[in-house]
């Protein structure tokens, strides 16, 4: 997964093109309600939907406008102790593997950081500050989203899935920080400290950081919405707690390739992401069973 400056600059000036254009909209429209019929099951139009969905999109460009903003006037608590975090001998996580022994004791060494390209610094501002303005937001974010999807839902199902906005922010923000604070330390400080020689001497571009901070947490963010993804699908009666079982070891063999991959080769890196991933299939076993349809489990 590799941004590189050009695409960064697509990406934040097309974001920044959207919201110029929906800015032309009424703002006393924007948080107006939207529109339904009478009728509850009565459809709605093409156009109706396509209306509902430029609020939705709407309000999630500028909730994240908001957080980037925020993000970018703060620069040097977002660099210092964000993006560059893992990089310092002070970072949380490596005092408080210090603290517990010798053996567990990690610190990351002197990393000479630069830039290539004249404009870089400013590209990776703005990249920062949009994913960080993302995260912040993404409660908002994920509200959006389901107002969006849930008037199409039966009675039924908008009971069975209450409560599912918290759920979802909750699981992904808890990847995002298991990442952020166990992932990234182990990985960038072995991946600053490994060496083919002597003669090489170690640097990274301040790009290459970025874009493994955005690896390491926002797509752990995502694995961590596993249970969720387990709970759908036993809604559906396509996965149960009893398929999920017995294919418990093959299961585990996946989750520990994912873990080799999204982690340094080393195996105490491993055995750390390995553990959560493996508890987080355990919960969907769980899961499952409790929302498994019981006239399918007989059968």
């Amino acid at each position: 997964m590799y941004i590189n400056e050009t695409s960064t600059l697509y990406i934040i000036l097309s974001y920044i093109f959207a919201v110029q254009i929906m800015l032309q909209g009424i703002f006393s429209r924007l948080f107006g309600k939207v529109k339904k019929p009478d009728d509850e099951f009565a459809e709605m139009s093409f156009m109706d939907h396509i209306d509902v969905l430029r609020k939705h999109l709407f309000r999630i460009a500028l909730y994240i406008a908001i957080g980037m903003f925020v993000a970018f006037l703060n620069k040097d608590f977002l660099f210092n102790y964000i993006i560059l975090g893992p990089l310092n001998e002070n970072f949380p996580t490596y005092r408080i593997f210090c603290a517990l022994s010798e053996l567990t004791c990690i610190k990351p060494p002197k990393t000479e950081i630069f830039t290539r390209e004249l404009s870089e610094a400013l590209m990776i501002h703005l990249q920062a500050s949009f994913f960080v303005g993302l995260f912040i937001s993404s409660p908002l974010v994920i509200r959006e989203i389901w107002e969006f999807v849930k008037p199409g839902l039966y009675e039924k199902e908008r009971f069975a899935t209450k409560g599912i906005v918290f759920i979802l922010s909750f699981l992904f923000i808890l990847g995002v920080l298991f990442g952020f604070f166990i992932l990234a330390p182990f990985s960038m400080s072995f991946l600053a400290s490994y060496n083919v020689s002597d003669l090489v001497k170690s640097s990274a571009t301040l790009s290459s950081i970025i874009d493994i901070m955005i690896m390491f947490t926002f797509f752990t963010g995502l694995v961590f919405e596993l249970p969720l993804a387990a709970y759908f699908l036993a809604k559906l009666g396509v996965v149960s707690g009893t398929f999920l079982r017995k294919y418990r070891r093959h299961a585990f063999l996946v989750l520990a390739l994912v873990a080799a991959i999204i982690t340094p080769p080393d195996v105490v890196s491993m055995i750390v992401v390995l553990i959560p991933l493996s508890l987080l299939y355990e919960v969907s076993i769980l899961v499952a069973d409790k929302t498994f349809p019981k006239e399918l489990s007989t059968i």
